[in-house]
């Protein structure tokens, strides 16, 4: 008997129970619905496959060579502009810092896709754009590059400079001498972690979202994105030295990696607040994300 097009139970004559279908056995369409998710977890999210490629893992030397030289490049600026005493330290350091990350990224650009910044890896993955395995294998390359980077400074400089300026890692505070004994100088935490977050959002909203967004990297082109995304830069290192211009603070980090280098390899109290130029890029990250998510895909502007 059919009631709403729905056939009723039969009741088995012997057993007088009632025949049900199997609520938990799946239907093909549902088989095939769940393989695909699976197939689009470890193919797009995961990509456990690129643990195993050898182009990933060649791109990532270019990582691990760029961010090196990114590492040797600005630390020896920031001692060099510092040792020299000029004028405007802050204004020459920042110029200088610019033209080498812009030619830095041109140079590995077409390579592994420019990062030398995990900021950047890691904004990458929250957009969509790489699976978490090759930004775990970007990462791991840039923080290895960021560890020879600092010994190589190392080896050419005498170690007065070394104890001196720290290798020019990034510092929060200090410790310097005083009329009472040693006495911490520099800037809290919290005002830390703050212009870090910051810094790193405008980074990732005023340029690396130019090189996410195929439309406009093919209206302005690669080499005019690296310039901006160098000015941009060398513009928030000016900004966060000179804003707060307080002894001991090194200014916004921008590239954990090129944080996590000389930490390594000087020690001592640049790891004094290290976890702020890690955790501080991974907030203005996820800000980033967020705002990504939150806009159309392919939005538009009308004047």
């Amino acid at each position: 008997m059919a009631r709403n097009g729905i056939v009723a139970d039969e009741e088995n004559n012997f057993t007088h129970n009632r025949v049900l279908p199997v609520a938990s056995t799946p239907t093909p369409g549902q088989i095939k619905e769940e393989s695909d998710a699976k197939v689009f977890l470890s193919t797009k999210v995961l990509g456990l496959e690129e643990l195993l490629s050898l182009e990933v893992w060649r791109a990532s030397l270019a990582e691990l060579l760029g961010t090196a030289v990114l590492v040797f490049a600005l630390d020896t600026i920031v001692i060099s502009t510092l040792q020299t005493e000029t004028k405007t330290p802050n204004l020459v350091m920042s110029i200088l810092i610019a033209f080498v990350v812009a030619v830095l990224l041109l140079a590995t650009y077409p390579i592994s896709g420019g990062h030398i910044n995990p900021i950047v890896t890691f904004a990458a993955l929250l957009t969509g754009l790489i699976s978490i395995s090759k930004a775990a294998i970007y990462i791991l390359a840039q923080c290895v590059g960021g560890i020879l980077g600092s010994l190589a400074l190392k080896a050419v400089v005498n170690s007065a400079i070394e104890r001196t300026y720290s290798l020019a890692g990034c510092t929060v505070t200090i410790v310097v001498p005083g009329t009472d004994g040693p006495t911490v100088i520099g800037m809290g935490n919290s005002q830390a972690l703050w212009l870090e977050i910051i810094c790193s959002f405008v980074f990732l909203f005023a340029s690396v979202w130019m090189a996410f967004d195929r439309r406009q990297a093919k209206a302005v082109g690669r080499v005019i994105i690296c310039i901006i995304l160098g000015v941009v830069l060398g513009l928030l290192v000016f900004i966060s030295t000179t804003v707060t211009a307080t002894k001991g603070y090194g200014g916004a980090g921008l590239n954990p990696a090129r944080c996590f280098g000389p930490a390594v390899v000087r020690g001592g109290h640049l790891w004094n607040g290290h976890w702020i130029f890690w955790i501080g890029p991974t907030i203005g990250c996820v800000a980033f994300a967020l705002y990504v998510k939150m806009i159309p895909r392919e939005h538009t502007h009308s004047y």
